[in-house]
């Protein structure tokens, strides 16, 4: 599969997509719609169960896509980490290896494996370089996850090597934007923030309560724009270099959540929980290589992309 041009390209691919359902999975289909991309199929988890070997063999019969775009992942925020490392490790690893094999045997021409921006070293210099990666641990509460994630990197470059087999490798970092999880329990930051300052303002609340410090920092990247990312990569992309897709800027948890309670309009004061975690003291990306090597630059700026995702919630929630 050799570099793609446009709507040409996507009109003949057949692609499946695992979570295509979820949030940027919803945003990536429509794209990929557009593009001219007539067959896309969403495996439901309930049909398919991507742990089980089997499951992937039915989809894959069944479907015999051209390309896997592997977006599935058991996820949360630092919460929902602490809270079940165990699931979180084995449920992702198992999806992933399985899939990147099947998908080998069914002689799929393209995977492109999502991974996770936790899977770079918990005190990665910034802004973190691809080349990074191995240089430490990840941070310990999303550490199985990151890693479990980050074996389809080892898997993709040594299945290249070994089988000539064409798979990439993406990491997009933190993601926002209308139709994220605003649930309580496994939200992450984004969301959370928005949800709380919306309902205090909501209910005449006089504050709101944060988790951590506010001491670290996150770069985030608009929806729209990542699953732009993912199909540039996807037509244009053909090694198993690992490459980064950011917006190129970090902003602290302090300054993000007193943009967010503007934005929303709460007036009240911020209380930072320093008995809970911060997470990665430090996260931005360089963006330079998926710049380099398929032309992919975000466009959304970032209060534009947090009013849009503000007005989505507040007309949801209402």
């Amino acid at each position: 599969m050799g570099s793609g041009n446009g709507p040409s390209f996507w009109r003949h691919q057949r692609v499946v997509v695992t979570g295509g359902a979820g949030f940027l999975g919803k945003v990536l289909v429509g794209q990929l719609k557009r593009k001219g991309c007539r067959a896309v199929f969403v495996p439901r988890a309930r049909e398919y169960d991507l742990r089980k070997e089997s499951a992937i063999k039915r989809l894959l019969r069944h479907t015999k896509p051209d390309m896997v775009i592997h977006l599935a992942a058991v996820v949360g925020g630092i919460g929902a980490n602490r809270e079940n490392p165990g699931r979180f490790f084995y449920d992702n690893l198992i999806m992933g290896a399985q899939l990147m094999e099947q998908a080998r045997l069914f002689k799929v021409s393209k995977v492109v494996a999502i991974g996770t921006i936790c899977a770079y070293p918990k005190f990665c210099p910034v802004p973190f370089k691809e080349d990074d990666l191995w240089q430490g641990y990840p941070e310990e509460t999303n550490a199985p996850y990151g890693l479990a994630k980050k074996m389809l990197l080892v898997q993709s470059q040594s299945y290249r090597q070994q089988y000539g087999f064409n798979s990439i490798y993406l990491l997009p970092v933190n993601l926002y934007g209308p139709g994220d999880n605003f649930s309580l329990d496994s939200s992450h930051v984004i969301p959370a923030l928005i949800r709380k300052c919306v309902q205090a303002g909501r209910r005449g609340d006089k504050s709101v309560t944060v988790w951590g410090t506010g001491k670290a920092t996150r770069e985030f990247l608009y929806v729209d724009d990542a699953a732009s990312g993912i199909i540039l990569a996807a037509e244009k992309y053909n090694a198993s270099d690992p490459v980064n897709l950011g917006a190129g800027f970090e902003i602290s948890i302090k300054d993000l959540a007193v943009l967010i309670a503007g934005l929303t309009g709460f007036k009240g004061k911020i209380f930072w929980d320093s008995s809970k975690p911060d997470g990665q003291p430090r996260r931005c990306l360089d963006t330079s290589r998926a710049y380099k090597e398929f032309g992919f630059k975000a466009k959304t700026g970032f209060e534009e992309g947090l009013k849009k995702t503000i007005k989505w919630y507040m007309h949801a929630s209402k």
